[in-house]
């Protein structure tokens, strides 16, 4: 019988920790979950938050610190926070990747055709060094360097051509300085280790997200030759289908969840993992709905596991505004869950102004 989209809401929730928060540390977490999309500032933070039990965030902070955790360009070119063998393992698999966006002809509207991108990596070798950097500087050097070319774009491309993290203090604790950047290897203090295999990586990847096909590996991931990977996996996976007959893989040791199992109230960060590591997100997005947007600071609420409607917090002199707007009508039970958990996670962001959580109606403008 072909998998419901409950029973993969249901199963991706549990394997995501939103059905109940769990008492891993966030490092544990970010091992699980591969990583948490760490564009922006606060979304790790909140999807920690919304997976782990009484969730400090100065343990962050002070990963970063203390490099236990580290900001890098991972899947799909986004920043994730990690831990180091993460990082470690998963860059050179990535890093191919990377590189070939900066030779692409559209790439900043041609910017950077007639170089020669290996003189341009170079280049960006010679520049940052074995000391962290940061934008403002590199900016500097590719000006002298590149006279005749924008100096952003010139660094831009060798953040792509250089295996490179994010290091303190920005990605702390609502702390939204400007990156600062480093060489991988000195950071770390160890080299890249280009012999983990992908079947692995994709067999950990169906822990936190499968069941799934292998067009969800890849938009995932972002890398080629998913089928490979999973033929190399053997009898370590199972398969199932789903509604539309498409082959679903999973772990062969993991079982699907209920799909009557209740699901909380969870407000989710913007560019959440769980809503952007498969190629249709029916399985937790409900169709016909759009796809909720995946722009800063507008972020999904999940309602009996599936987005139900969409937040945004504004705080100004004191006063932080969580405005959420339903994409759905909601039942009084279903409202009263989200204005509680809603009420939390503003006093979690914005513990020291006062907090007003409002609910509008079915569609509204989040904009005050």
């Amino acid at each position: 019988m072909p998998l419901s989209n409950r029973v993969l809401n249901r199963t991706l929730l549990a394997r995501q920790h939103l059905l109940e928060r769990s008492t891993l540390s966030p490092g544990r977490m970010c091992e699980h979950l591969i990583g948490l999309q760490a564009q922006d500032v606060p979304p790790p933070f909140i999807g920690l938050w919304s997976r782990v039990t009484d969730f400090d965030p100065a343990t962050v902070s002070t990963g970063l610190a203390d490099r236990s955790l580290v900001r890098i360009t991972l899947m799909r070119g986004t920043i994730h926070l990690v831990t180091p063998p993460d990082a470690l393992r998963i860059a050179p698999h990535i890093q191919p990747e990377l590189e070939k966006v900066p030779q692409r002809k559209g790439f900043n509207y041609g910017a950077m055709v007639g170089l020669d991108f290996d003189e341009v990596r170079a280049h960006g070798e010679q520049v940052l060094g074995d000391e962290p950097m940061s934008a403002a500087d590199l900016r500097a050097e590719a000006a002298r360097r590149y006279p005749d070319r924008d100096p952003g774009v010139v660094v831009q491309t060798w953040l792509y051509q250089l295996p490179v993290l994010q290091t303190p203090p920005r990605g702390r604790w609502r702390d939204n300085s400007r990156p600062v950047w480093s060489r991988v290897q000195p950071w770390l203090g160890a080299p890249l280790d280009p012999d983990y295999p992908v079947a692995e990586l994709i067999l950990r990847y169906l822990r936190a997200f499968g069941p799934a096909t292998t067009m969800d590996m890849q938009t995932w991931s972002r890398l080629p030759a998913m089928k490979k990977a999973v033929a190399e996996l053997g009898d370590r996976v199972r398969t199932y289908t789903d509604e539309r007959g498409r082959t679903l893989y999973d772990a062969a040791d993991l079982e699907l969840a209920d799909p009557d199992q209740p699901a909380p109230v969870r407000l989710l960060g913007w560019y959440d993992n769980a809503l952007l590591s498969h190629q249709g997100r029916a399985r937790v997005v409900p169709e016909p709905a759009s796809p909720p947007p995946t722009s800063t600071m507008v972020s999904p609420v999940l309602v009996d596991g599936f987005v139900a409607g969409l937040y945004k917090v504004f705080a100004k002199s004191g006063v932080a505004r969580l405005r959420i707007s339903p994409t759905r009508p909601w039942t009084k039970t279903e409202a009263a869950q989200v204005d509680a958990e809603a009420n939390a996670l503003l006093a979690f962001l914005e513990p020291e102004s006062d907090g007003r959580v409002e609910i509008l109606a079915p569609g509204a403008d989040l904009r005050p």
